[in-house]
Parts: C-alpha cells; structure tokens; sequence
C-alpha cells in the first residue's frame, strides 16, 4: 500500500510559527497502525513533530501491564525529554496511521540559534508535560478510580457553546484504563453508570458531559 500524502503543514491547526518552520525541515515519515516508533531506555536524540494521525506515550513492565502518560494528535511533538542525550522515557505506539516530520538533534541545534524563541516554546512544553506527570502520580497515589477518572475527563474536555465540555476523541476504554492504572472493566462500569445517570452523552468518539460531574460516586 502506497504511503498517504503528507498533510500540509499550513493546514495543521494549533502549531506556532516557529513549529511549522522546524517541521518543514524534518525528514517526513510515515508509520502504520500500531508501529512503535520508539521505545523506552532506548538512546535518542530525535523529535518527532506530528503532521497527521495519533500517538500514544506510554510506559510498561515485565508482565505486560501499561500507563499510558498521554495521546497525541497533529501539531503536538514528543521526543524532547530525551533530547540531553539520555535513554528514551517512555514508548510510543501510533494509535492510528500518522505522519511525523523527524528532527534530528543536530538540526534543532540549528534552528534554536537560528529561531531563538523556540527555545522558550520547547521549554514550556517540557515544564507542562512534568507538571501533569506530577498531578497523574499524585491522582493515582490519592484519589480513587472514580475519581482519578473525573480529573481525566476534565483536563480532556473542552468548552462548547451552550456551557457544555466535550472530550473529541473519547479515547478507548482501553486507554482510559491505562492512564488511570486500573481495569478496562472498571472504566467501563463507571462510564456506563455516568451514562444512565445523565451526566454524560456519548456520540461515535465523542463525549459531552452535561454539567457538573460529582466528585463522588
């Protein structure tokens, strides 16, 4: 099967100036459904800037069990935390068919004495992902499933007319359950009980929460 177009990068929304002008330097790649683009401990020095499909950050042990640390769409990147030179933090898998744009570390080099700002913006990402690394572990160590759910599905969620938030895509129960460190039935239990108790609506791979959704359950 041929290789899909690359999307343009001008039609990409939510990427900086300065992001689009890195991308249109990287080497294009495209990897299907389910490949593992990188995985963890390994060496790397390359970002991956995401031009199409989506990717999913994860970390695993021996017997298989996984946390998911977050998922990616286009005009998101990954791969910076290990751009000091050390081991890889985590794996990454394309959840669907996606297209990056590789920047090797050399390049980047390159562009931030060329681009200075990007710099900032690199540094800014950095601090957010540690910041919501830190609120996952201090969910997971605190709150129960429920309400290790609640806090998900709020910081997924964004606003819409009418006073609505919407969660598009609604990852799967699945992934939910590897980034709340519990079971896909436990996800789907509290997710049907939300659903019968009207305070959400489920639409394909949409979800939109009606109001307020208690902090207890």
């Amino acid at each position: 099967m041929p290789a899909p177009a690359l999307p343009r990068i001008e039609d990409i929304p939510g990427m900086s100036d300065a992001l689009r002008a890195l991308a249109r330097r990287g080497e294009p790649r495209h990897f299907r459904k389910g490949t593992v683009l990188m995985q963890e401990g390994d060496d790397g020095s390359t970002l991956y800037v995401i031009l199409a499909g989506q990717l999913r950050v994860y970390s695993s042990n021996g017997e298989g069990r996984e946390l998911t640390h977050g998922v990616y769409g286009p005009g998101e990147y990954i791969g910076e935390m290990s751009l000091d030179g050390g081991p890889r933090s985590a794996s990454v898998v394309a959840e669907l068919a996606s297209s990056c744009a590789l920047v090797a570390r050399p390049l980047l080099q390159r562009f931030i004495g060329e681009h200075p700002e990007f710099a900032f913006e690199l540094l800014t990402k950095v601090i957010r992902r540690a910041r919501a690394a830190t609120l996952s572990a201090k969910q997971l160590a605190l709150n129960d499933v429920y309400g290790r759910l609640v806090v998900l599905l709020r910081t997924l969620a964004v606003d819409m007319p009418g006073g609505q938030r919407m969660v598009d895509p609604l990852p799967t129960h699945q992934v939910l359950a590897s980034q709340l460190g519990c079971s896909r039935e436990m996800v789907s239990r509290l997710m049907k009980d939300l659903l019968q108790g009207g305070y959400i609506e489920v639409d394909a791979k949409r979800l939109r929460i009606r109001g307020v959704l208690p902090d207890r359950w």
